[in-house]
């Protein structure tokens, strides 16, 4: 009877609310903007800070997605100092927005803004998916303010057996055609395509959901990740002209053909201690193709960690907060940087905030994918 309440219930209930983990703005440029996660109210436990790079095609929030599937929150429960990249929402005028702005600009900004509140001023940078190989791409180029490298689910081989290799290495894909035509490049164009590359989910999650819909928790995080799931972001053109080009069609990064602001991107100067996560399911990054990170850096301490589960639900769930995130909080507090003597204490949570509190995100209306 709970079952049938529910689905019949579905329309009205109310959406539950993402990105609840209190933070504020500590520094805002074009679109995008630095978010600085307030520390527990004991105070922070490590010097360190860990900046956390999502991909530009998604909300930043699948880090903050709810409580109890926050990895935000549980890093912040940690004792750490935690920041996050919001890459906002290109406007038209955005379309020239290259790869060298957003990958060896923005990225380094943030990573100098959130360096600053650290006594070693380097960081713990996490990137996921597309964030991770923008992070390790500007981390080839910039190493110095690293103190470790995560890359989570990250491509870095890109011409792989997956269908996305593919699909961008048909003749019929032309870039120079979409972006000359589009500008930004549509979210709904990359959205259908995430789709095809698992034509059945719909149908499965709707098996799913009806199969569990007696479970108010089970449905209000399924809700809840069906909304950042139909939150997407269009893609400045310039950037994803150079991204698609360079990256899936020659394959640059790999073959070390690629270039940063005039700079050759080599791989072998990732000399921090370098993570690299990958999932047994993951339909979007083969686990060969992120893999392939620690055949090529250059770092002295490489660790390789596979996990079952898919490209966002072995990140998100309640499964995550007890194999995977306990597993990346080991590996930051074994390359904590340790503080020089007559280094002050961590700042307390009690301290006047650096900037506004940061608005809770509005998500785009739109269908739930069922």
């Amino acid at each position: 009877m709970k079952r049938i309440t529910n689905l019949l219930g579905l329309l009205t209930r109310p959406k539950p609310q993402v990105g609840l983990t209190p933070a504020d703005e500590v520094f805002a440029e074009n679109k995008w903007r630095l978010l600085r996660y307030r520390a527990r109210p004991e105070g922070l436990a490590f010097h360190t800070p860990i900046l956390l790079v999502p991909s530009l095609i998604n909300r930043h929030y699948v880090l903050d997605l709810m409580p109890g599937k926050s990895f935000a929150e549980y890093l912040v429960a940690q004792g750490f100092d935690v920041f996050c990249i919001d890459w906002g929402t290109p406007g038209d005028e955005d379309r020239f927005v290259t790869f060298d702005d957003v990958v060896d600009g923005y990225l380094g900004r943030a990573i100098r803004q959130a360096a600053r509140h650290a006594p070693g001023e380097q960081v713990h940078l996490l990137g996921y998916c597309m964030g991770g190989s923008l992070a390790a791409i500007h981390a080839a180029v910039h190493p110095d303010r690293l103190a470790s490298f995560v890359a989570l689910a990250a491509p870095v081989r890109f011409k792989d057996d997956g269908l996305l290799s593919r699909w961008t290495n048909t003749r019929g894909f032309d870039v120079d055609v979409l972006v000359s035509a589009a500008g930004n490049v549509p979210w709904q164009l990359m959205q259908s395509a995430f789709h095809l590359l698992r034509p059945t989910l719909t149908l499965s999650k709707a098996v799913m959901l009806i199969d569990r819909a007696w479970n108010d928790e089970f449905l209000d995080g399924f809700l809840a990740l069906e909304t950042w799931g139909n939150d997407n972001v269009s893609l400045p053109g310039e950037f994803y002209r150079t991204y698609i080009r360079a990256l899936y069609q020659d394959d640059g990064l790999v073959s070390g053909r690629f270039a940063l602001r005039g700079r050759k991107v080599d791989l072998k100067n990732l000399t921090c201690p370098t993570l690299a996560v990958t999932f047994e399911h993951d339909s979007i990054v083969p686990a060969a193709s992120a893999a392939v990170l620690l055949e090529v850096a250059g770092a002295k301490v490489k660790q390789h960690l596979h996990l079952p589960g898919g490209h966002v639900g072995a990140v998100v769930s309640k499964h995550a907060a007890k194999t995977l995130w306990p597993q990346l909080t080991a590996f930051f507090v074994q390359h904590e940087v340790r503080a020089k003597a007559g280094t002050p204490a961590p700042a307390k949570a009690t301290e006047k905030p650096a900037a506004k509190k940061v608005k809770r995100p509005v998500p785009r209306e739109g269908r739930a994918r069922s």
